[in-house]
């Protein structure tokens, strides 16, 4: 049952092939920089959609910010389809990150859902903005998991590194994507806001 386990008891995050592979791909470079521009978006989509359903004002603000996200969540989501087809084999749901990966289509399906009751007409403003909530909630919790895994990344690198000097050699060879990709994980989620 290995999609069923949770954490990385049956396999480590990365093999050392992969961990290569996520450290040498333009892909992990990617997701490092969308998922925290994705963050700040969601945090002033937030903002303006807790402050219109407060006060009433800004709500085409607010409309226009959710739109904003769901785009970038959409983008974050195929490029870390991408980003796992090259590091794993296979564009999503891959061991490693499978619940991630399960959960990153929720965030989606509610923000979709945002989408077709702005744009076909079929949801009240109010009725818009809690399914926005309903999606960010959604993604907090996403993210947190993307979290969860980056540090479970870290301390297995540590480990690989202390038992295979030459995975460190090679990893080490990955350039400017492998520096600046401190939190691949985050972006593929934060899916990819998702």
């Amino acid at each position: 049952m290995e999609n069923g386990q949770i954490g990385s008891a049956a396999r480590p995050l990365y093999t050392p092939e992969e961990r290569v592979r996520r450290d040498s791909t333009r892909w992990t470079l990617v997701q490092g920089i969308l998922a925290p521009v994705q963050f700040l978006i969601f945090g002033v989509s937030l903002y303006l959609v807790v402050n219109y359903l407060r006060t009433g004002e800004n709500y085409d603000l607010a409309v226009a910010s959710v739109v904003v996200k769901t785009l970038a969540l959409y983008t974050i989501m195929v490029t870390g389809a991408i980003w796992e087809k090259v590091v794993f084999g296979q564009y999503l749901f891959h061991d490693s990150f499978f619940w991630e990966d399960v959960f990153s289509m929720l965030v989606i399906v509610l923000h979709s859902l945002y989408l077709l009751g702005l744009f076909a007409g079929i949801a009240t403003p109010t009725q818009l903005m809690a399914t926005a909530l309903a999606a960010y909630f959604a993604y907090v919790i996403n993210a947190a998991q993307f979290v969860w895994k980056l540090r479970q990344a870290r301390l297995s690198s540590s480990a690989a590194q202390v038992q295979s000097p030459d995975v460190q050699v090679a990893a080490a060879g990955g350039d400017m994507a492998a520096k600046a990709a401190q939190a691949p994980e985050i972006a593929q989620a934060a899916a990819i806001a998702a």
